[in-house]
């Protein structure tokens, strides 16, 4: 698995946690950090993690809002958590990102959706990333 697969794996989980627990993003991200800081061997992902989550949080209004958008009748908090993670992760990629080509984002939140989340959720997470890549 890649450093940039890792580090997606890696902010799939820090926004999961902060969205199910019903915590405050920097607070867990700056908790991640510190644990970063204690294991030098996954320098290389943590990184990339951080520009992702980083992102997220600055862009969250315009990276929601793309999202509801092109979801076709889905709201957010009806969205498996997962989903919505990573629908976040890969928006962030595809509109704030140039040196990731939108297939590739699209096709890492797809993998990880299908691994984690529900049967239907690769599909869903596809046909929405797909949409948000075609209209920016």
């Amino acid at each position: 698995m890649s450093a940039r697969s890792k580090a997606r794996k890696r902010a799939l989980d820090i926004l999961f946690q902060a969205d199910v627990r019903g915590e405050d993003l920097p607070a867990v991200l700056a908790a991640e950090a510190k644990r970063a800081a204690s294991e030098p061997a996954r320098v290389g992902s943590w990184l990339y993690a951080r520009d992702i989550v980083d992102g997220v949080i600055d862009n969250a209004d315009q990276i929601d809002e793309l999202i509801i958008t092109h979801a076709r009748d889905w709201k957010l908090d009806r969205m498996p958590a997962v989903d919505r993670a990573l629908l976040r992760i890969a928006t962030w990629e595809i509109v704030f990102n140039s040196e990731v080509p939108s297939a590739v984002a699209i096709d890492e939140a797809v993998e990880l959706a299908k691994e984690y989340s529900t049967d239907g959720s690769g599909s869903f997470v596809h046909g929405v990333l797909a949409r948000i890549s075609r209209a920016v």
